[in-house]
C-alpha cells in the first residue's frame, strides 16, 4: 500500500503583513480509502491585493479539498485533478464577480498532487511548483505560467534574459481571471525514497533545486526541512509570502491496469 509521510509550513515573510498564500491536505482514512480515493496535497498563492489573494487562495483550495473527498472511488486522477481545477476557477471567478469591482482583480495560482497505487498525478495554474526529488536529484514536474517563461519556450528569450525581465513574475495564466482556464496536467510515477515538493515562488525565487536537495536530504524530518527551507527563503529575500508542503514516500503498490480494472504487480 502506498505509504507517506508529510509536513506542510505557510509564511508571510518579512515585509508583507497578511498571508495570501493557503494549503491542505486530504489524506486516506484508513487502507481501503487510500487505494480508492489515495490522497491530495494543495497549495495556492493569491493575488489581487486588498486581501482579495487570500480570498481566492482559500477557496480554491477549499474548493480543490472538498470535490477530492465527494470524488467516485477509483474515478482516473487524470480526469479528477483537471476538473476540480476548473471548479475552483469557476469558485474564484464567481466570487470575484459577485465583489464587484473590489475582487476584479481577484486571482490565484493553485498547484495539486495527488498520489495513489505508484502514481502522482500533478495539475497547476500559474507559477506555484511541484518539483521531485529523487537520488540527490531535484527537477520541477511544473513549468512556470508566465509571460517570461512562455516567450522562453517560444524562443524569443533565453533562460537568462527570461529570468532578468520584468515580465518574470508576471502571470500569463491564473484562476479566477476567466470564465474557463487551461490546466496543465502530468503522470509520474514514484518510487520509495522519493520526496515531493510543493511551493508558492515565495519559496522557489530564492531557493533553488541544490538548496532543496541538500535540506531534505540533511535534515532529520520533514517539519525540520520545511521549517529550514522556510528560513532559507527569508534569509535571502523574504520580500513574499512563503509556503511549502513536503511528501516523503516510503512505500508504493505497484498495479497495472487491464480492462479499466487495476491489479497488484508482484
Amino acid at each position: 500500500m502506498l505509504d507517506v509521510v508529510y509536513a506542510q509550513l505557510s509564511d508571510p515573510g518579512c515585509v508583507r503583513d497578511h498571508n495570501e498564500d493557503y494549503l491542505g491536505c486530504v489524506p486516506p482514512q484508513d487502507e481501503e480509502q487510500a487505494r480508492t480515493h489515495g490522497w491530495l496535497f494543495a497549495l495556492a498563492d493569491g493575488v489581487g491585493g486588498h486581501q482579495r489573494g487570500e480570498v481566492a487562495s482559500s477557496l480554491a483550495v477549499e474548493k480543490l479539498l472538498a470535490g477530492f473527498r465527494n470524488a467516485l472511488p477509483g474515478e482516473p486522477y487524470t480526469t479528477l485533478l483537471p476538473r476540480l481545477v476548473q471548479a475552483a476557477n469557476t469558485q474564484v471567478f464567481e466570487a470575484g464577480l459577485t465583489a464587484g469591482s473590489s475582487g476584479a482583480s481577484m486571482a490565484t495560482t493553485v498547484v495539486a498532487c495527488a498520489l495513489r497505487y505508484d502514481r502522482a498525478i500533478v495539475s497547476h495554474v500559474g507559477d506555484s511548483r511541484c518539483y521531485l526529488v529523487r537520488q540527490q536529484y531535484a527537477v520541477s514536474l511544473t513549468r512556470d505560467h508566465t509571460v517570461s517563461s512562455e516567450q522562453q519556450r517560444l524562443g524569443l528569450v533565453s533562460a537568462r534574459e527570461a529570468a532578468g525581465t520584468a515580465t518574470s513574475h508576471l502571470l500569463s495564466r491564473a484562476l479566477g481571471t476567466e470564465m474557463f482556464v487551461s490546466v496543465e496536467t502530468s503522470e509520474h510515477q514514484i518510487f520509495p525514497g522519493d520526496t515531493l515538493l510543493l511551493c508558492s515562488d515565495g519559496l522557489h525565487h530564492s531557493v533553488n533545486s541544490e538548496d532543496i536537495v541538500a535540506v531534505t536530504s540533511k535534515t532529520a524530518s520533514f517539519e525540520q526541512a520545511a521549517a529550514t527551507l522556510v528560513a532559507l527563503a527569508k534569509e535571502r529575500d523574504g520580500s513574499d509570502n512563503i509556503s511549502v508542503q513536503l511528501i516523503g514516500v516510503r512505500a508504493v503498490e505497484r498495479v497495472g491496469m487491464y480492462r479499466g480494472r487495476h491489479y497488484k504487480i508482484q
